[in-house]
């Protein structure tokens, strides 16, 4: 979503700086008129701090000596500050997170076969994407789509005969030797798995369950064929929706690594950087870390009224901007999706009962509503509630504070190989009881269109009747601490 770091024609130096002097020149009445606004804006309460390596810690920025600094070197500097200071943390949050083994997805697999048997199933069908990745660590850029997988505790796959041999070749996690049903390609697919020994012994119609994702026409050839077609739901949903230990630390370390690196990042932001510029930073400090971004939205003040952007990404870095940034990267192919808003470094945090703007004020209040509906939601994150309760306590506070129609989308949903997944935490959701082991994310959102958007978006497991417990590491502690 974001452009190059060099795709800009902004001179920052010349716009935040101005030209350099030496210490005992004289005034000028620019120089002057910069003193007398410090003055004015301290006797507020609050001031800004223009340097932009004045909360870069470790990683500052420095002149090299030359009076002219380009663009070019500010952003690679900003890039080289936010990799610095995130490396610099030494990635804790990387050290209980391992790869999912072909142990793992043998267990899956067998966890599968009994909730079939509970759901009174012959088979769960699959095609390849995030479902069969989930089972077989085979995705659709691997495997495309025009044959159909039929999975249970003994995996068998239905795929033309010319592509038998490359089934084979994928290295998918088995340890015994696959089965595979070919079929020539002027013969009925479906047909040809109804007639196959895998439904041999089967003296009723035989029952499939279906995945969210399988298209249309493979259920309706399955259909065609003689099989009962029915959709995902029940125990079958759940093998996916209750995460193994495994998955719960690896979910640990990308959300909490993500929520790292948009921290680092903000202490070496300055005025004048575009949306895009820091969207581009902040993935390629998720990379270096060991993450790849696959999403991040960054949008200030009246751009973050939308609440997924859909503006140039070229608005600029200014002192009293609420920056919005929601991102997601993924780790052993487990997703993170976080969201903070937050102000710049630049901005000093006010005084306390300090005058402020009208502006600063409305923000800092919609700010502290939103993180208040989401620690309400956090609440009702507890085993046998129903979905729709943790978005309505949500819902609730945002609407007792007078801007319920500017909450415009579910608080959350599940998280796990995809960013989101079933059971999604909307207020229609009543028949969805939470379960221990559930990874749900919680991001209620207040919109002032024109004006700003405020998101706070946190993933949290289910504990049974316990507090959920938090796999980003720390929830934001304000608009100047995210």
């Amino acid at each position: 979503m974001s452009k190059s770091l060099l795709n800009t024609h902004r001179d920052l130096e010349a716009s935040t700086h101005g030209p350099r002097h030496p210490r005992n020149s004289r005034f000028t009445l620019r120089t002057l008129g910069q003193f007398v606004v410090t003055v004015g804006l301290l006797a507020a309460g609050y001031r800004y701090l223009w340097c932009p390596w004045s909360h870069s810690l470790d990683h500052s920025f420095a002149s090299s000596g030359s009076d002219v600094i380009t663009n070019e070197n500010r952003l690679e500097e900003f890039q080289q500050c936010a990799i610095g200071n995130l490396l610099d943390t030494g990635l804790p949050f990387l050290e209980k997170a391992s790869p999912i083994t072909v142990q793992d997805f043998q267990e899956r697999r067998d966890r599968l076969a009994e909730a079939l048997v509970a759901e009174d199933t012959d088979a769960f069908v699959v095609e390849p994407g995030y479902t069969f990745k989930y089972y077989g660590n085979v995705s659709q850029p691997e495997w495309e789509v025009w044959e159909v997988s039929q999975v249970k505790a003994n995996t068998t796959f239905l795929c033309p005969s010319f592509e038998a041999e490359r089934a084979r070749l994928l290295g998918m996690p088995f340890t015994e030797e696959l089965q595979i049903v070919p079929w020539e390609e002027h013969w009925d697919p479906y047909s040809t798995l109804h007639q196959s020994d895998v439904f041999l012994g089967v003296n009723h119609v035989p029952r499939l369950m279906v995945d969210e994702e399988m298209r249309d026409f493979i259920q309706r050839g399955l259909g065609s064929a003689g099989f009962d077609v029915v959709g995902l739901r029940g125990r079958v949903e759940e093998v996916r929706q209750i995460k193994t230990a495994r998955e719960v630390e690896i979910l640990r370390a990308v959300n909490t690594g993500t929520v790292e690196a948009v921290r680092q990042m903000r202490k070496c932001l300055y005025p004048g950087l575009t949306e895009n510029e820091i969207a581009t930073v902040l993935d390629n400090a998720l990379r270096a870390a060991g993450m790849e971004p696959f999403f991040d939205i960054v949008l200030f003040d009246e751009n973050a009224s939308n609440p997924h952007g859909g503006t140039d990404g070229e608005k600029v870095l200014e002192p009293e901007t609420f920056l919005l940034i929601d991102v997601g990267a993924h780790l052993y192919g487990y997703s993170s999706d976080i969201c903070r808003t937050f102000f710049p470094p630049f901005l000093e945090k006010p005084l306390k009962d300090a005058s402020l703007s009208p502006n600063l004020e409305e923000k800092l209040k919609v700010w502290d509503i939103v993180f208040e509906a989401q620690t309400q939601s956090i609440h009702r994150m507890k085993e046998n509630l129903t979905a729709a309760s943790v978005d309505i306590a949500a819902r609730n506070v945002i609407t007792a504070a007078g801007y319920g129609e500017a909450f415009t989308h579910r608080v959350g949903h599940g998280i796990g190989i995809k960013a989101h997944e079933s059971p999604y935490l909307n207020k229609g959701n009543t028949n969805t009881l939470l379960k221990t082991g559930m990874t749900f994310t919680s991001e209620p959102g207040i919109y002032l269109v024109d004006k700003f958007g405020v998101r706070h978006e946190d993933i949290l497991l289910v504990q049974g009747n316990e507090e959920p417990q938090l796999l980003t590491g720390s929830r934001a502690l304000g608009p100047w601490d995210p």
